[in-house]
C-alpha cells in the first residue's frame, strides 16, 4: 500500500507542478531566479531522457518506460526486501516512471523545469519525476549496502 500510495503522490505533484509550468511560464522564456545564482525556474522540453540523450527517440522510450514498469511489477520481490527503505524507492521509482511516461504520451515531451547552477557548472534542467527517480535509486543503492539479507547477496551467496 505504500508504494501505491507513494507514487500516486509522486505522480500528481509532477503532473500539477508540470501543468503550473506549461501554462504560466514561456517556453524557452527567461529563467526566473528563485536564489539568484544557484536556482531558477525554466520551461524546457526535453524530447529525449536524461540531459536530453536519446531526442527524437520517443516511442522508444514509451516503450522502455512501460517495459521497466512491466519489469518492477512483476520482479520486485526478487531485487527488493520488504522493507520501508525498498518500499519507499519502489514507490518512488514508480511515480518517477509514470510521471514522465504520462507526459510523454500525453505531449509528445516531459516538461523540465528545475534549473541549478553554481557559477560556470550548470545541471541539466529537471522536473519532480527526475527527482523521484534519482532518489530512489540513491536510496536503493545505499540500503543494499547495509541490509545483510538483500536478495541479490542472498542468491549470491546459496549458489557459491
Amino acid at each position: 500500500m505504500l508504494v501505491l500510495i507513494l507514487g500516486l503522490i509522486i505522480v500528481l505533484l509532477d503532473q500539477l507542478t508540470k501543468l503550473w509550468v506549461r501554462t504560466s511560464f514561456i517556453y524557452g522564456g527567461d529563467p526566473q531566479a528563485v536564489i539568484p545564482g544557484f536556482f531558477n525556474l525554466v520551461y524546457v522540453r526535453n524530447e529525449g531522457a536524461a540531459w536530453g540523450m536519446f531526442g527524437g527517440q520517443m516511442p522508444a522510450l514509451i516503450i522502455l518506460s512501460i517495459v521497466v514498469l512491466i519489469l518492477l511489477a512483476v520482479y520486485h520481490r526478487k531485487v527488493l526486501n520488504p522493507t520501508p527503505d525498498h518500499r519507499i524507492a519502489l514507490g518512488l521509482m514508480i511515480g518517477g516512471i509514470c510521471g514522465n511516461l504520462i507526459d510523454r504520451i500525453r505531449v509528445g515531451w516531459v516538461t523540465d523545469f528545475l534549473d541549478f547552477h553554481l557559477g560556470a557548472c550548470h545541471w541539466p534542467s529537471f522536473n519532480v519525476a527526475d527527482s523521484a527517480i534519482c532518489i530512489a535509486v540513491g536510496i536503493y543503492l545505499l540500503s543494499s549496502l547495509w541490509h545483510t539479507r538483500h536478495p541479490l547477496k542472498s542468491s549470491a551467496n546459496e549458489s557459491k
